[in-house]
C-alpha cells in the first residue's frame, strides 16, 4: 500500500491547467517541516510536489494560495531530474486523493448571499405549541376539510404553531 499524509504550507500560488484529453490537473509544492532539528538547530524541510486532479484541482485553484495550511493524502511517486546546474536530484510527487484546507476562510472565500439578502427574525407574538400539543390530522371540520381550512387541491394550510416541533 502506497499512501502518504502530510501537512504543510504552500511554498506558491497552485498552476491548474487542463491536458488535452480536458481534464483538469492543479499543481502545487507543500512544505513540510520536520519535527527534530539538527545540531545547529536548523529545522528541516522537506518539499513534496502535488497533483490534484479534476474537482479537487479545480477546488485547491480555487481556495489554496502562498502561504495557506494544507493536509494532502495520495500516492507518493519519487522522481529523478537533472537540475539547471547538471546535477541528479529527486523530487517526491504526490497523487492527492484527498485535500484538507487547514487555514481559517477570509472573507472572500465565503459563499456569496442573494443581493439584498436580510436575514428574517422570527414573528412577534408567535404562538408556539407546547410539548405534546400540535396540529392534528384527525382534528376534522365535518366537511372532508380540516379545521385549519381546505386549500385547493385538497392541501390543507397549516402555519408554525400547527407543527409538534
Amino acid at each position: 500500500m502506497n499512501k502518504l499524509i502530510i501537512i504543510g504550507n504552500l511554498t506558491a500560488d497552485p498552476e491548474l491547467r487542463t491536458i488535452p484529453s480536458g481534464i483538469n490537473v492543479c499543481t502545487f509544492t507543500v512544505a513540510v517541516n520536520r519535527r527534530f532539528t539538527s545540531n545547529k538547530d536548523d529545522r528541516q524541510t522537506d518539499f513534496f510536489r502535488v497533483a490534484a486532479w479534476r474537482q479537487l484541482g479545480e477546488n485547491c485553484s480555487r481556495f489554496l494560495t502562498k502561504g495557506k495550511k494544507v493536509c494532502v493524502i495520495g500516492e507518493v511517486s519519487a522522481r529523478a531530474f537533472e537540475g539547471k546546474d547538471g546535477a541528479l536530484r529527486a523530487s517526491l510527487e504526490v497523487t492527492a486523493d484527498e485535500v484538507e484546507f487547514l487555514s481559517p476562510r477570509e472573507p472572500q472565500d465565503a459563499p456569496a448571499r442573494p443581493s439584498g439578502y436580510q436575514p428574517q427574525p422570527a414573528p412577534s407574538g408567535e404562538r408556539r405549541p407546547q410539548q405534546g400539543q400540535g396540529w392534528n390530522s384527525s382534528q376534522s371540520d365535518g366537511m372532508g376539510g380540516t379545521a385549519f381550512g381546505d386549500i385547493a387541491g385538497g392541501f390543507s394550510e397549516i402555519t408554525d404553531s400547527d407543527l409538534p416541533f
